[in-house]
């Protein structure tokens, strides 16, 4: 059985040097951290699992995405990224290894506490940036949406965005 990684979202957003400094909208440090997940869940063989609150959103039930290689969740309504975190290494702490990456010191504790080990997030952003880039180089400043599409799409489409 593979290897699982748990990664806390935004916790490990708010360690992201690089976005802090490029002032990114959430919505693009998310696809931007899915994106990098996925070369790394790939370049491991590691299973990913980003996980994202949902606490204060108006979702009853958590979503989940499958993409190539990581499993992103967004939790429901009232539940926190770090509760869905524990639930899963209760779940799989015994029977495989599982590794939970955030710098939140009470769900490192709970993580190790449940037969997951820890990971900072300062030292995921290390491991990530050591593997290789698996996926094409984008062009600065544009989303993986932004750069499929030509310049009058792109256009097009954020005019409907824009609309009320």
């Amino acid at each position: 059985m593979k290897p699982l990684l748990l990664v806390d979202g935004y916790n490990v957003i708010g360690a992201w040097g690089e976005a802090q400094r490029a002032g990114w909208p959430l919505d693009e440090c998310r696809d931007r951290l899915v994106s990098r997940l996925e070369d790394y869940a790939g370049y491991t063989g590691q299973e990913v699992w980003a996980v994202f609150d949902g606490y204060r959103a108006q979702r009853p039930l958590h979503t989940v995405d499958r993409r190539a290689g990581v499993t992103v969740v967004f939790t429901r309504q009232g539940e926190t990224a770090d509760r869905f975190i524990e639930r899963m290494c209760h779940m799989h702490g015994r029977l495989r290894e599982v590794r939970v990456a955030s710098s939140d010191g009470v769900e490192q504790t709970i993580a190790l506490g449940r037969g997951a080990t820890r990971l900072s997030a300062r030292e995921l952003w290390g491991e990530m940036a050591r593997a290789p880039s698996l996926s094409p180089a984008q062009p600065a400043g544009r989303t993986s949406l932004s750069a499929a599409l030509s310049a009058q799409q792109y256009a097009e489409l954020d005019k409907l965005r824009r609309q009320k």
